[in-house]
C-alpha cells in the first residue's frame, strides 16, 4: 500500500522524536486520524477535552521536557480555539508546532464550511514560520523547518494541511528545478560575544559597589555560572517569575520574585544598586528595575531581538548564558565591599520570617497564604509545580521556595487564565516518574481545569508516580481582578462581575475515580497536603479560603491601602464605616511588623 501524505507527516514527526501529540480530532484531520490508526498511535495522540487544553498541554510539556511541544487540531474552530495557548507559547519563548487542518483545496474561496483563512489569521502567533501544505512534494521540508524554527528560535509555527490534501500519495521532492529537499536534525550550538564586548561587560561589573543581578529562565541552564558570578561580585539575585526555578531559594542572597507580585527584597535590591546584570530575562516592568540613570546595566541575551529592552543597557551581550559567563567569569574582580551581601541576606532572611507572619494570620475561613505556606515545607524535591493566573500567582510566588530539581512555571508573559491544570498534565507526559502540583484559582477552575480533570482520569495509570494534584483557592471570587480593581480604581467589588459559585470540586474529582478533599478548616491544611502527597492517584484539593486576603504588590502604600479599604463599601452610614475600618485593620496585618508601621526610611511601602 502506498504512502499517503498523512502517513509521511506522523512519520516524519517520529523521525523528530516527537512521542506526544496533544489533539483533539474533527474531520478537517481525518486523514491524518486514520494515519494515526495505521501507524498504531504512534507518535501518541492525547486527547484533551478542548483545543486551547491540547495548546496549554505542549505548552507544559515543553517547558518541563526542553523538547519540542506538538499539538494538533481540526479545522475552523479547532485551529481558531489553538490560539490562546499558542499565543501563551510564543510570548513565553517556547518551541511549540501546530499542525492544523484546511478545508479542500478545491472549497478555499468559497465560503465553506469551516473555512477560515488560517495563513493570515496564523500570521501573527506563528510569524516566524507558518505554511500550507498543497501538494506532497512540499514535505518533508515543510514540517523540517517548522521544527527546527520551533527550536531555534523558541517560538511557534504552523503547519498547515488541507483535508484532500492528507489523503493524497506522497512523493517526495525530486532532484529537479523548484523542488526543495530537507534533512532532519538540529545542531547543537552555543552563541558567544565577542572578547571586546566581555571586556565592556566586566568594566561596568567591576565598577559596581552594590551589584544586582536578575535573571529569567535563559538561566536556567547557568545555574552553577549565575552562582560564581554571584558571589564574585557580591551580588543579590531576584528571579522573573519564569525564572523562579532557574536558581534554589535556600541561597541566602536570592531574594525571590521581583514585580507586581514579588518580594519587598527584590525591590529594595533593585531601588538600591548601582549596578545592574540581566540574565536570559525579558522581565517587561521597567518601574521594578532601577530608575533611569541611577544603574549601570549589562545585559545577557541568546536572543538578539531581545537584547536593549526595558532598561537603558550599557553593554549588551549576546549569547547562551552558560557559555558567556563562562567566558565573563575570569574578568570579574572579587567584590571586597562585603556590606551589601551582608545586607541583602538579612533583609531576604527577614522576608521569609514577614511570609510566616502573613501565612498565619487569621482569615474567614482560610488565609490563601497559609494553603501555600504550609505546602512549602512539604515540597518533594523533584516537584514540578505549576501555577494559574490570579491571585494564586502571588503566592506561588512568593511562598514556594524553589531547591534541588525543583521546577516550576506559569503564563509569564501572556497571563492567561487556564493553564495551571493542563501545564501539570502536559508535565507529567514529560516526566511521569515525578510528582506534580497545580495551584489554581477557582475562576480558572470553573474556566477549563474542571474538565481537564476527567484528562487526568483518562490518561493518570500509565504515570510511573501517579500523583498529581490540583489545588483549588476557592473563595467564590475572581479575586485578582477585583483587588486590582481596588487598588487601582478605588472601586468596590463589582458582584455582578466578580462573584462566582462554589462548585464541589472534590466531589467531582472523586466521581472521576480520583481522590478529593474539600478543606475549609486551617487545622485540616498541612493534613491535606499530606494525605494528597502520600495518595496514589492525583487529588483534588479543594481549600475555602478567604477572597479578603490581600494580594499586596511589594511596593504598594499605606495610602493605597486605605483606598482600597474605603472601596469594600461606599457610603457613610454606620455600617459602612465599621466595615471599611475592619478592612483597612485586615490588610494592616500584613504589614512587615503586624499592625504597625514601620520605622524604616521606605515607612510608607508595603512588604
Amino acid at each position: 500500500m502506498s504512502m499517503k501524505v498523512s502517513d509521511h507527516v506522523l512519520e516524519r514527526l517520529r523521525d523528530w522524536g516527537v512521542e506526544y501529540v496533544f489533539a483533539y480530532p474533527g474531520d478537517g484531520i481525518n486523514g491524518l486520524l486514520a494515519a494515526w490508526g495505521r501507524a498504531e498511535n504512534n507518535p501518541r495522540f492525547i486527547q484533551s477535552r478542548h483545543e486551547e487544553m491540547s495548546a496549554f498541554e505542549a505548552v507544559g510539556y515543553a517547558k518541563f521536557s526542553g523538547k519540542v511541544g506538538v499539538c494538533a487540531a481540526t479545522s475552523g474552530p479547532g485551529a481558531i480555539h489553538l490560539l490562546n495557548g499558542l499565543y501563551d507559547a510564543k510570548l513565553d519563548h517556547v518551541p511549540v508546532v501546530a499542525i492544523v487542518g484546511q478545508t479542500n483545496r478545491s472549497a478555499m474561496g468559497g465560503s465553506y464550511q469551516q473555512e477560515v483563512d488560517l495563513l493570515n489569521l496564523y500570521k501573527d502567533v506563528a510569524s516566524d514560520f507558518c505554511e500550507m501544505v498543497t501538494v506532497p512534494e512540499q514535505l518533508p521540508n515543510v514540517l523540517d523547518r517548522a521544527m527546527r524554527t520551533a527550536m531555534a528560535r523558541r517560538s511557534v509555527t504552523a503547519v498547515i494541511l488541507p483535508a484532500d490534501v492528507q489523503e493524497l500519495d506522497y512523493s517526495p521532492p525530486e532532484h529537479a528545478f523548484k523542488m526543495v529537499p530537507s534533512s532532519l536534525g538540529m545542531p547543537q550550538y552555543a552563541a558567544v560575544p565577542s572578547d571586546d564586548d566581555l571586556a565592556r561587560a566586566a568594566e561596568v561589573l567591576n565598577a559596581g559597589e552594590k551589584v544586582a543581578i536578575l535573571i529569567g529562565q535563559g538561566a536556567r541552564g547557568a545555574r552553577q555560572e549565575v552562582m560564581a558570578a554571584a558571589d564574585r561580585l557580591g551580588a543579590g539575585v531576584a528571579k522573573a517569575l519564569l525564572g523562579k526555578d532557574a536558581l534554589g531559594d535556600d541561597l541566602p542572597y536570592v531574594t525571590g520574585a521581583i514585580g507586581l507580585l514579588g518580594t519587598r527584597p527584590s525591590y529594595e535590591l533593585m531601588e538600591n544598586c548601582d549596578t545592574l546584570l540581566v540574565i536570559g530575562s525579558s522581565f517587561p516592568y521597567t518601574q521594578f528595575l532601577p530608575e533611569f540613570g541611577k544603574a549601570r546595566a549589562v545585559q545577557i541575551d541568546i536572543d538578539p531581538h531581545m537584547v536593549g529592552l526595558r532598561y537603558p543597557f550599557e553593554v549588551n551581550l549576546v549569547g547562551d548564558a552558560r557559555e558567556t559567563l563562562t567566558r565573563l567569569l575570569p574578568l570579574l574582580k572579587a567584590h571586597k565591599n562585603k556590606s551589601w551581601r551582608k545586607k541583602i541576606e538579612k533583609d531576604t532572611a527577614r522576608w521569609w520570617k514577614v511570609m510566616e507572619r502573613r501565612a498565619a494570620v487569621d482569615a474567614e475561613p482560610i488565609n490563601p497564604e497559609y494553603v501555600a505556606h504550609s505546602l512549602d515545607a512539604l515540597l518533594p524535591d523533584d516537584v514540578i509545580l505549576a501555577s494559574d493566573s490570579g491571585s494564586a500567582a502571588n503566592w506561588y510566588a512568593r511562598h514556594l521556595r524553589m531547591r534541588g530539581a525543583m521546577r516550576g512555571s506559569l503564563s509569564g508573559t501572556l497571563a492567561t487564565m487556564g493553564p495551571g491544570v493542563p501545564y501539570v498534565i502536559g508535565a507529567k507526559f514529560a516526566h511521569g516518574d515525578r510528582p506534580a502540583i497545580a495551584l489554581v484559582g477557582d475562576g480558572a477552575m470553573q474556566m477549563n481545569g474542571m474538565a481537564e480533570l476527567i484528562t487526568i482520569a483518562k490518561y493518570w495509570k500509565e504515570w510511573q508516580d501517579p500523583r498529581l494534584i490540583v489545588a483549588v483557592l476557592n473563595n467564590q471570587d475572581l479575586n485578582q481582578v477585583t483587588w486590582e480593581m481596588r487598588a487601582m480604581a478605588g472601586a468596590p467589588q463589582f458582584l455582578p462581575s466578580q462573584s462566582i459559585p462554589d462548585v464541589a470540586y472534590a466531589d467531582f474529582a472523586r466521581s472521576l475515580g480520583l481522590n478529593g478533599l474539600r478543606i475549609e478548616e486551617p487545622g485540616e491544611v498541612k493534613g491535606a497536603w499530606a494525605s494528597a502527597l502520600a495518595g496514589d492517584k492525583p487529588c483534588v484539593l479543594d481549600f475555602v479560603t478567604d477572597p479578603a486576603v490581600p494580594p499586596i504588590p511589594p511596593h504598594a502604600t499605606l495610602d493605597q491601602i486605605e483606598a482600597a479599604a474605603a472601596s469594600v463599601l461606599k457610603g457613610d452610614s454606620d455600617r459602612a464605616a465599621m466595615v471599611r475600618q475592619g478592612f483597612k485593620a485586615k490588610m494592616q496585618e500584613f504589614l512587615p511588623v503586624g499592625r504597625h508601621r514601620t520605622e524604616r526610611p521606605h515607612a510608607r511601602h508595603m512588604s
